[in-house]
């Protein structure tokens, strides 16, 4: 098996940011876009209409495609990098086998409402083998990707000489990447580390001091650590890593956030539907929270953090009262 002809299936920030470090590692890839007329502003302005403007491309080198299926046929490598709550409707799309192909999720979310992992969807979506189906993720905001900033990604797959390769066709000399067996256990961690992204987000929102938010995100990784260790127990995982630890520290602190952003008008009183108005991008940590929270009704695993952004989320119960609350809890 090997890498090929990659296709990305995403538009986003993120993806073209994936799509940017694809291009300087192999010069030339394929890119579905569902509008034409995103396309063609692309070929003229040679960025992304709408998101990482400064990144520029040749856009000679990148075979764009409105029809899913034809991309996907032509395909080596997909990558997957849509939010979570569209990627069932590109993989409805899709009717071309899978057969030989490698598969590559850099989406840290659940599908709802099964809330299932991502690489678990795609597995059983399109008949994969474990050694088909990896998870890209890590610290990495895709703005400082394009500003080329020091970078560390970690390649989850089950077959590690898979891993390798991927690790291999995803770095240079500002994108450092890893390995790891641990493809669950990395994709909760991108689910959860957002949660507590817009906890911290709310906690900022209602003037909370940096030594509160220590304290938050002290308990947050061990509440990371005890979720992931019962829902997907694994011998010599070591949450101390950055794809799980480094993942939920730069989502909570940093001004690239939007969890964080989301989390942030939550706490100055807007509303859910207003703040999701207002952002131009998707933040994925609200829709991780019920996923998460529902997967919990199975589990009953002690996370207070998660279930105070619950709250304050879908049942709308007041910031100040649910943090206060949860701060009687954290030590």
């Amino acid at each position: 098996m090997e890498l090929g002809k990659i296709l990305i299936i995403g538009t986003g920030s993120w993806a073209t940011a994936v799509a940017k470090i694809v291009m300087m590692k192999n010069g030339s890839m394929l890119w579905y876009f569902r509008r034409p007329e995103v396309i063609e502003q692309f070929k003229v302005t040679h960025h992304n209409p709408r998101y990482l403007s400064s990144v520029k491309f040749d856009t000679d080198n990148i075979k764009f495609f409105t029809d899913i299926n034809a991309a996907v046929e032509e395909a080596n490598t997909i990558v997957f990098a849509c939010p979570s709550p569209y990627l069932r409707s590109h993989c409805d799309q899709i009717t071309v086998p899978m057969r030989g192909k490698l598969v590559i999720s850099v989406i840290k979310g659940l599908v709802a409402p099964e809330n299932q992992l991502i690489s678990d969807y795609l597995k059983e979506k399109f008949f994969l083998e474990d050694n088909q189906i990896a998870s890209l993720s890590g610290p990495s905001h895709a703005e400082e990707v394009a500003y080329e900033r020091l970078t560390y990604l970690t390649v989850g797959c089950k077959d590690l000489d898979v891993a390798h390769m991927i690790a291999e066709g995803f770095s240079n000399y500002f994108v450092h990447t890893s390995t790891s067996r641990d493809i669950q256990g990395i994709q909760y961690a991108g689910v959860l580390k957002n949660i507590y992204a817009l906890a911290s987000g709310i906690c900022s929102g209602l003037k909370y001091g940096d030594n509160f938010q220590a304290v938050l995100l002290s308990n947050a990784i061990r509440e990371m650590k005890r979720f992931i260790n019962s829902v997907v127990p694994m011998e010599g995982r070591h949450v101390s890593e950055s794809v799980y630890t480094g993942d939920l520290l730069v989502t909570a602190y940093s001004n690239f956030s939007r969890n964080h952003t989301f989390g942030t008008m939550i706490g100055r009183g807007y509303s859910v539907k207003t703040a999701q108005l207002e952002m131009d991008m998707v933040a994925e940590g609200y829709f991780g929270t019920k996923c998460i929270k529902e997967i919990n009704q199975v589990y009953q695993i002690p996370i207070p953090i998660v279930d105070t952004v619950y709250n304050i989320l879908y049942k709308r119960m007041s910031p100040y009262v649910e943090i206060q609350l949860l701060s009687n809890q954290l030590n």
